[in-house]
């Protein structure tokens, strides 16, 4: 077996030349080759002894390890198949490792959860992201609604900074809210590339989710929420005003202003100037027009 840590330059290529293995670009492959940045993404999600974990991507497993090393139980999806021999000489150490080699966008989490781990058990989604699929399956792990506590995350720099952006700031957007509907989101700490192989292009960044109990908001159509959302963003330099008149072409411009008048918002503001609250107020009022 190979000497541990698995997360430094010299045993990675050891392991990847003793296998023949080749990135493949079209999977997002970057390996970590730092363990401290590795340590401190444990540390960011509070893993322990009693703690499940679900791990995505787990490459050569150097995350996989100190998970394992921290946890009660890690369970990962490896969507590549050339890695799971690597991941089984890598893990042989940790028996209370299972990989399940799936694509996680097409699996039923929620099965795999009742599956492998204990009842009430404390969940976290730890994982390395590849960059082109982040979106994706963050957003299939928060409508999912699974039943973790937290999911911690290393994904671009430029998507973590606009996961967890504020009003009335460049970055935020219908992805910040849609996340921060479900999850209170904070970014950790940065991620140079450097500690990465093959460097990826851009710094990347630990996004911390702390799932909520319940919405911070109550709107009568979830759907139709998101949808509201989706349009106000469709063109961020138009109006909140332009933006929904183009979308809702059933509805006139005149009553759409009229909607936003009646709860006090300014038909001239851009949807990055409106809070959740404020989305919900106008899905709600929006919603009667298409039930009346």
């Amino acid at each position: 077996m190979i000497d541990k840590d698995i997360a430094t330059p010299k045993k990675t290529k050891a392991i990847l030349d003793k296998y023949g293995f080749s990135f493949k670009k079209s999977l997002g492959q970057n390996f970590l080759i730092d363990t401290n940045v590795l340590k401190r993404i444990v540390a960011a999600a509070n893993v322990s002894q009693s703690t499940g974990v679900i791990e995505i991507g787990p490459g050569i497993g150097a995350l996989t390890e100190q998970l394992a090393k921290e946890a009660k139980r890690v369970v990962a999806f490896e969507i590549d198949q050339r890695l799971l021999p690597i991941l089984k000489e890598t893990l042989s150490a940790y028996e209370h490792t299972k990989i399940i080699h799936q694509d996680v966008l097409k699996a039923d989490v929620q099965k795999v959860i009742k599956d492998e781990f204990e009842e009430n058990e404390e969940l976290a989604v730890v994982a390395n992201l590849p960059y082109y699929v982040t979106t994706p399956i963050l957003m299939k792990l928060l409508e999912e609604k699974l039943p973790v506590r937290t999911i911690v995350v290393m994904i671009q720099k430029e998507v973590a900074e606009r996961i967890a952006a504020k009003p009335n700031s460049k970055n935020y957007g219908s992805l910040s809210i849609a996340a921060q509907y479900y999850a209170d989101a904070e970014t950790v700490f940065t991620v140079p590339k450097t500690v990465f192989v093959p460097q990826p292009n851009v710094d990347s960044a630990i996004l911390r989710l702390s799932i909520r109990e319940k919405p911070p908001i109550t709107v009568k159509d979830e759907a139709f929420f998101f949808e509201i959302i989706r349009a106000s963003f469709a063109q961020r330099r138009k109006t909140i005003l332009n933006n929904l008149a183009h979308h809702f072409s059933t509805l006139s411009k005149q009553t759409i202003e009229e909607i936003l008048q009646s709860i006090n918002i300014d038909p001239r503001r851009r949807g990055e100037a409106l809070s959740m609250e404020e989305f919900g107020v106008l899905s709600d009022n929006l919603l009667k027009k298409f039930r009346t």
